[in-house]
């Protein structure tokens, strides 16, 4: 599972997972090293919120997020199977790793 907070890391400072450029291929990294085949992978994709409460034009990092996501797994061709994706407020995601079932709540709306 990814968590990151910026889509790309610049290339200065150390490369760690907030980036979704390192997160993304660490993951793929990780799980095809413990022997899952790529072609039998499938993704679920949360998040992208804007909760800073700016416009999307003027920080747009949540959409930012989710692009680089959705372009990064149809690259790899791993099919997304379930999304809830952008809006104003953020997730809480608790997945089953043996399962793959994942919940998630929606916070509060705040105007």
């Amino acid at each position: 599972m990814n968590h990151y907070m910026l889509p790309l890391w610049n290339g200065e400072g150390l490369a760690t997972p907030k980036y979704g450029t390192i997160a993304m291929e660490k993951l793929l990294e990780q799980v095809l090293a413990i022997g899952c085949k790529k072609e039998r992978l499938v993704a679920k994709v949360f998040g992208g919120a804007n909760i800073l409460g700016m416009s999307q034009a003027a920080c747009p990092i949540g959409r930012r997020n989710v692009e680089l996501a959705l372009t990064t797994l149809d690259e790899w061709k791993i099919r997304v199977a379930a999304s809830d994706l952008e809006g104003p407020v953020g997730r809480k995601i608790i997945m089953n790793t043996v399962t793959g079932v994942v919940l998630m709540g929606r916070g509060k709306y705040k105007e």
